[in-house]
Parts: structure tokens; C-alpha cells; sequence
């Protein structure tokens, strides 16, 4: 989503412009994904991601309406997975053999990620209800492109930018509380938590660029990088639980331990650098930061800003 939200236009014509141009661009790749299932479903839910990030900014506005469109897409997004979950378990097997050329260098990971190999492929073949999907999908889309058509946003420009600095605090906020909770307990919801406020925020620093204060393309480089490790992390996790639930399909149980002990190394270090880099990146006071956001939409739309 490189499109920036424009001070100097209504926001309720910025919104729309944006929403309908992400949804038009995720209607051609679901149709991309009757062809290629995998690289279809996984930009259409990538769109979709950074769009619900979009109906969160502008929530407060109407928190009914938004929350249902955010569920709408989240569902449609939620029906795309297979594929997609399954490509980042070799993934990340990958990374953690290369993280590890010791003890991985002898082919032991090999087994467990040819399982996996075929567990992919085993998905991305089966089209069984492929075209169903797709089409379901594409009524979905479409039904909340509509909906958003008809949405109504304050066109006054300092309620305006009320809403935007309250939506990009609220994220702040949000990921702010879970690095606490991940900091305090370590759950592994807790770092889920994290990486959704963290992949917010990701997405507002883009939406609001133009009035965001400076310097906000360092920023999002680096709250990007974040939220990468935050998703590594959470792969690894994934990959933990088919452990626990003793999945056969993984090989013999030498290969499962010696999966499960990188693991644990990995996990280790990556949570104490996700946790360390998001100490520096939500060091932000998240009013402060909406007061001057509002103030920024305000001054750049012709409106005087507020006193605080």
C-alpha cells in the first residue's frame, strides 16, 4: 500500500480511493490464484492485512462499522492460509539449518523438511473447492468495496485529524501493552500481540508519511524489520506446536529432537532481539505523538492547530 493520505483532500475520498484501489488489486490476484494458488492467496492476504491496519486508523469514527469490515476481510484472509502457512514451515526450517551448518550440516533436518516438502505440495495441488474459494472471496471483496463506497467520514479538517492521531496512538498504545506483556511473562500471545500492533503501526507510518514527524522513512524501515523477526519468530512457534502434538509426519524421533533443540536456540535469541529493538522503536509517548500528528494533518490541510 504506497499510497499516502492527503491532508488537502476530504478523508472520506482518501479513504475510498484507497480501500477501492487495494481491493481492485486484490480481486486480480485471487484471480492470478486460480492459476497460482499460492502466490495469488498470498498477495491478496498481504493486501488485506495492511487494509484491516487502514479500517483500524479511522476506527474511532464509527467502531461498528469499521470493526465489521475489519472482520469481513479478516475472515475472507483467514479462508486463503493453507498454502501459504504451510511454504513458511520449510521456511523457516531453512533459516534454522542455515543458523545452524553444524549440527544441521549432516542432513538431519533433511527428513523432517522433505515432510514438510510434501505437506506443501499436497496443498497447493489439492484444488478441490479452489474456484468456490476464489469466487467467495471475490463476493466478499466486493461487498465491502461497496460498503466502504457508502461510508461517510467528518470532512471538517481538525476532526479529521482527530481521527487519524487517535487511530496511529491507539496502535502505538496496542504495541506498547503487548512488548510489556512479552517482556513480563513471555507468551507466546503476548509477542503475537506485538507483532500485530508492530505491522499497525508499519502501516500508518506509510498512510500518514506525508504529516508523520520526521524522520519517518528510517522509521518505517526499521519498524518493518521488526515486524519481519516478530514473523520469524512466530514461525518458529508454529513450528513448536506441531512438535507438541507429536505430528508424525515430521520423522523419527532423532530428528524431531535435534528440530527441537535449534529451535530453542533460535527462540531464545530471537525474542531477546525482538524485545530489544522494540524498546528502542515504541519508546514514543503515544498522545504526544497523536497531538502532533493532529497538528501536522491541520497545519498542511490550511486549518490552524489546536492549543494543548
Amino acid at each position: 500500500m504506497s499510497e499516502r493520505i492527503d491532508p488537502h483532500a476530504a478523508l472520506t475520498a482518501e479513504i475510498q480511493r484507497i480501500v477501492t484501489d487495494e481491493l481492485t488489486r486484490a480481486t486480480a490476484d485471487l484471480e492470478t490464484a486460480r492459476s497460482q494458488p499460492e502466490r495469488g492467496f498470498h498477495e491478496t492476504r498481504k493486501r488485506l492485512k495492511k487494509l484491516r491496519a487502514l479500517f483500524r486508523l479511522v476506527r474511532s469514527a464509527d467502531r461498528p462499522f469499521w470493526n465489521a469490515e475489519n472482520i469481513r476481510l479478516r475472515d475472507v484472509a483467514r479462508g486463503l492460509a493453507g498454502a501459504r502457512e504451510a511454504a513458511a514451515l520449510v521456511e523457516t526450517v531453512d533459516r534454522l539449518a542455515r543458523a545452524n551448518p553444524r549440527e544441521s550440516g549432516s542432513g538431519g533436518l533433511a527428513p523432517i523438511r522433505e515432510a514438510l516438502v510434501r505437506n506443501h505440495d499436497r496443498i497447493v495441488r489439492d484444488r478441490t473447492g479452489q474456484d468456490s474459494l476464489v469466487e467467495e472471496a471475490i463476493r466478499a471483496i466486493e461487498d465491502g468495496r461497496c460498503s466502504v463506497e457508502a461510508c461517510v467520514l467528518p470532512h471538517d479538517p481538525q476532526a479529521a485529524a482527530d481521527i487519524l492521531a487517535d487511530g496511529a496512538a491507539s496502535a502505538l498504545r496496542r504495541a506498547s501493552r503487548a512488548l510489556e506483556q512479552a517482556r513480563k511473562h513471555g507468551r507466546e500471545d503476548d509477542f503475537h500481540e506485538l507483532r500485530k500492533g508492530v505491522k499497525d503501526h508499519w502501516t500508518h507510518l506509510t498512510l500518514l508519511a506525508s504529516f508523520w514527524p520526521t524522520p519517518v522513512k528510517s522509521r518505517r524501515k526499521q519498524v518493518g524489520s521488526l515486524g519481519d523477526r516478530l514473523g520469524e519468530l512466530n514461525d518458529l512457534f508454529v513450528l513448536q506446536e506441531l512438535i507438541d502434538r507429536r505430528d508424525e509426519s515430521l520423522g523419527v524421533d532423532g530428528d524431531v529432537q535435534l528440530l527441537q533443540r535449534l529451535l530453542r536456540r533460535s527462540e531464545k535469541k530471537l525474542r531477546k532481539k525482538c524485545l530489544d529493538e522494540a524498546e528502542k522503536l515504541l519508546d514514543l509517548r503515544p498522545a504526544k505523538l497523536g497531538r502532533r500528528l493532529a497538528d501536522h494533518y491541520r497545519e498542511d490541510a490550511g486549518e490552524a492547530p489546536r492549543l494543548h
